[in-house]
């Protein structure tokens, strides 16, 4: 046989070969998904571009996406995005069980996206990493070292600080020097003094200090703490926020088509601007022998060993703590007061059992919290009805797997829909109704009423894996911002308005769309908002 017959023949088996393969591998993979159960129900998407184009021009997206469930009748949908990527939405409690409690361990990852890594420096703290070796290290240094309970009692003088100085400055804003009315007859910023309540107890927890600056005279935030407390607010939006680029990767650095790259850049930067030199001072002064005992936070990591964590992971987890703590308790109680405002027989009622629990001789305090059911009912509802974020973030499959009869392949991105299962009509009854009592009786009720909701009929904690190890910090912070408002001033509607406040949700996020003026008067003896 001629050399060249011998090379046709050889050219010819090897495409025989890459033929058969391909059709060998396109019929199992037909046969497969034959046997396999369906994808759950979502709109069709393009080749390659998936339902991105979509996306891209229904604005805001959470709003699309639920209209998407409600088109579809499901609790739970699938939306490709880009050419690969599946984001599995859900808005049923028994569902979401499935993911985070019957399979949590395949769910306890995170998926690599962009404002994420940005945020964490390239996943070296805790809530955004993927699962693997980095995230189990800062997650048990977190649960031991920084949110146990021997940490939590060992900073309650700088919470009690805090709480006090509430007082304090809300005092000073309605109150002039010779006790005469100021401020427009006592308008406060609800939302202002609560998002600075809750930066102050953090940034006094971790540096041991509540200003970056020198704050204003009147005790209130200055230039530089304004400043961080609205950095921290920008990533907080966008913040695992549907970019383009999370899609398609190979943009990133390229084309920044929905600005978010430039965005969250910005506002990381902004936020490390006041904190990173705080870390590199505070090592250099326990190097030098100038510092030997650990009064806050950032001394705990810092001297933290077995293992050591390195000078970019504090800066990180730091971020990772402030992101936690300033969102959901200062949201929270703004829409509560606001609610309440509306309905005084609430306001009433919570006012009455601070009286009756702790009285008007003394400043309410964290010790008194076990019996404020009525309180922490109230901030439980507005948990459910107003969360701070429309999902939580993400979850990534590891592997295959089913749930509720739905094929859920390797990859996908999981969002649990706080509003669909804070809101989901087949769970509460009169959903969008704000009523406390719901957490106090009836089918879903109880006389001890915590905040966290292992059930996930409310997402206000999470559970499982990826569960918020900041339970107890997180209800604490909200209760106390709650019960120093009420028990220190009576509060009312604004004389300029038509006597409600208007609860209405803004256009892309789900805060108050007018943030929450309202009129305090104080009710306790004078000296005690100058403790």
């Amino acid at each position: 046989m001629s050399t060249n017959l011998k090379m046709i023949s050889l050219e010819a088996i090897i495409s025989i070969t890459i033929i058969l393969t391909f059709l060998t591998r396109l019929y199992k993979r037909k046969h497969s998904s034959k046997l396999r159960p369906p994808l759950p129900p979502g709109p069709t998407p393009l080749p390659f571009f998936g339902c991105s184009i979509q996306m891209f021009l229904n604005q805001p997206i959470f709003k699309w996406i639920h209209k998407l469930m409600d088109q579809f009748n499901t609790h739970i949908l699938c939306i490709r995005l880009g050419p690969s990527t599946n984001v599995i939405v859900v808005s049923s409690p028994n569902i979401a069980c499935e993911f985070l409690k019957k399979q949590d361990t395949n769910f306890a990852s995170r998926p690599e996206m962009l404002s994420a890594c940005l945020t964490s420096d390239g996943y070296r703290a805790t809530i955004m990493s993927p699962y693997g070796d980095q995230w189990r290290k800062m997650r048990r240094i977190l649960n031991q070292s920084i949110l146990s309970s021997p940490i939590h009692k060992w900073l309650q003088s700088k919470r009690d600080e805090e709480a006090n100085h509430l007082l304090r400055y809300i005092y000073n804003q309605i109150r002039s020097k010779d006790s005469t009315l100021t401020n427009r007859d006592g308008l406060i910023n609800i939302r202002m003094v609560s998002q600075h309540y809750c930066g102050n107890i953090i940034r006094n927890m971790i540096f041991g200090t509540r200003f970056f600056g020198k704050g204003l005279e009147d005790g209130g935030p200055g230039k530089e703490e304004n400043e961080h407390v609205e950095s921290i607010m920008t990533i907080l939006k966008y913040l695992y926020g549907f970019s383009i680029s999370d899609y398609f990767p190979w943009l990133r650095g390229k084309i920044d088509l929905d600005g978010h790259e430039k965005i969250i850049r910005a506002a990381v930067r902004d936020v490390r601007k006041f904190q990173d030199h705080l870390v590199d001072e505070r090592i250099q002064m326990w190097n030098n022998g100038v510092r030997n005992v650990e009064n806050d936070l950032l001394d705990v990591l810092v001297k933290h060993d077995n293992p050591k964590l390195t000078t970019e992971e504090i800066k990180a987890q730091i971020i990772d703590l402030m992101l936690a703590t300033i969102d959901n308790p200062s949201n929270a109680v703004e829409w509560v007061m606001a609610e309440m405002l509306n309905k005084p027989e609430i306001l009433k009622r919570a006012v009455e059992e601070l009286d009756n629990v702790v009285g008007g001789e003394r400043l309410v305090e964290e010790r008194d919290i076990p019996q404020l059911n009525y309180i922490k009912a109230c901030v439980k509802e507005s948990f459910r009805l107003h969360p701070f974020v429309p999902f939580n973030p993400p979850h990534v499959a590891i592997t295959d797997t089913t749930i509720s009869g739905y094929f859920i392949p390797k990859g996908s991105h999981v969002l649990l829909s706080r509003l669909g299962l804070g809101r989901n009509q087949d769970v509460w009854t009169n959903p969008m109704e704000f009523d406390p009592e719901r957490h106090l009786t009836g089918d879903y009720g109880n006389q001890v009423v915590n905040l966290s909701d292992n059930s996930l009929r409310i997402l206000s904690f999470s559970t499982g894996k990826r569960g918020c190890p900041g339970v107890v910090l997180g209800s604490t912070i909200t209760i106390m911002l709650l019960a120093r408002l009420l028990q220190g001033f009576t509060w009312a509607v604004p004389n300029n308005s038509s006597g409600m406040i208007e609860l209405v949700e803004s256009h892309d996020d789900l805060s108050l769309k007018v943030p929450l003026v309202a009129i305090a008067k104080p009710r306790l003896f004078t000296d005690m908002y100058t403790v």
